[in-house]
């Protein structure tokens, strides 16, 4: 569709307005986007603020992907899977009301979602639910204290829970952007991080005094997720929500949380009033479509699908290894695994239509600037029984 056909578009769904102030709106958003955002998808947005939500005949996806959201826009159409809900809260100035909060993803990125007033309320009493796609019409959007874009929904706003145009499979769950432990250390200090895993350590709770004179609580426990081991700490009214679904073992699943860095230098893993934290099913094993370069203390399960290649190779030191090279597949993908030294030995003899463990390796670019699985001294491979 031609931008003149988006326009007459608008037009002939919107009898009342005129194409001036189509293309009026369009220049105000195009310096307010400052360049940074197409005009077809301007006009998407501006065809949702004057309630034309159908482009083409066919309902469109989203006015507007939350990944290209701005600061400053006005009754905007956002559509995403909830991936988190926070229970209303009551506020007090020089007005009374309430707000809840929602964390929602689609392929371009999570966002925070604002329920004022009455909206509030589609965050308790099963309104709305983790796991489900949401369309909200009619919201506009603010920057947050951390400078990242936010949108709110108020008065005007209304929610559609699993439109039915809309196909729920097109919209990721929050392991899309879940980073490994492992990969902690790429990540911004002060950043906001989802990471999953398996609850390895308890710590007890502690009290402390503000300096205000009141009291708080903190306390710390150990996630695995099979590529590491992260510090999480948990701070105030969190500790309460925590307890209970604490023990060594349980899966969680922890959604914006805060990476900091502790004094001795290692990461931690902040839980506070903006986290969200599920308990969900945890494999040690991580699927291979998912692997990383340098991600390291890797654990997978396979069937291998190519039988092993033994070979000698000469290191740049001219030292002399021996190397065993096989392909591995699970239900995501397939990865070529390197065995060295005395892993050979473990491999060497396996056929095709055979299933492994493979515990602590790494991943690396191999043959061809290939993502490969390699062994280290302290990997082990097994038969699985």
């Amino acid at each position: 569709m031609t931008f003149e056909e988006m326009v007459e578009r608008i037009l002939s769904c919107c009898p009342g307005v005129s194409k001036e102030s189509v293309l009026e709106r369009l220049e105000a958003e195009r310096r307010r986007a400052g360049g940074l955002i197409a005009d077809e998808t301007l006009l998407r947005m501006i065809a949702a603020g004057f309630g034309c939500e159908v482009l083409n005949g066919e309902a469109v996806a989203p006015a507007l992907l939350l990944g290209d959201l701005i600061p400053g826009l006005n009754g905007i159409s956002v559509v995403g899977r909830v991936v988190a809900v926070f229970s209303p809260r009551a506020f007090n100035g020089s007005r009374r009301g309430r707000f809840a909060g929602l964390l929602i993803v689609d392929e371009s990125g999570v966002l925070r979602v604002v329920l004022w007033n009455d909206k509030a309320g589609l965050a308790e009493s099963g309104g709305v639910n983790v796991g489900e796609v949401i369309r909200l019409r009619h919201v506009y959007t603010r920057e947050d204290y951390g400078g990242r874009v936010e949108v709110h929904a108020g008065e005007k706003c209304t929610v559609e829970v699993n439109p039915v145009d809309v196909r729920s499979k097109d919209f990721p769950s929050i392991g899309k952007f879940t980073t490994r432990i492992g990969e902690l250390p790429r990540v911004q200090k002060g950043g906001r991080v989802n990471v999953a895993g398996a609850v390895k350590r308890l710590g007890s709770v502690s009290q402390f005094e503000r300096s205000d004179s009141s009291s708080g609580k903190v306390m710390r426990f150990v996630l695995s997720d099979g590529t590491g081991e992260a510090s999480v700490v948990v701070w105030n009214e969190k500790v309460d929500e925590f307890e209970g679904l604490l023990k060594v073992g349980a899966g969680l699943e922890v959604v914006n949380a805060k990476v900091r860095k502790a004094t001795g230098g290692e990461l931690e893993v902040h839980v506070d009033g903006a986290t969200y934290v599920g308990v969900q099913a945890f494999s040690e094993f991580l699927p291979l479509a998912g692997l990383k370069e340098g991600l390291e203390g890797v654990n997978v399960v396979g069937e291998v699908v190519t039988g092993p290649m033994v070979r000698d190779v000469k290191t740049s030191r001219q030292e002399v290894l021996k190397l065993a090279t096989f392909e591995l597949m699970d239900e995501t993908g397939r990865m070529w695994v390197s065995a060295w030294r005395d892993h050979v030995d473990s491999v060497k003899d396996l056929k095709v239509g055979d299933r492994i463990v493979i515990k602590n390796a790494y991943v690396k670019r191999g043959f061809g600037d290939q993502l490969e699985l390699s062994t280290r001294n302290a990997t082990s491979i097994a038969k699985e029984t």
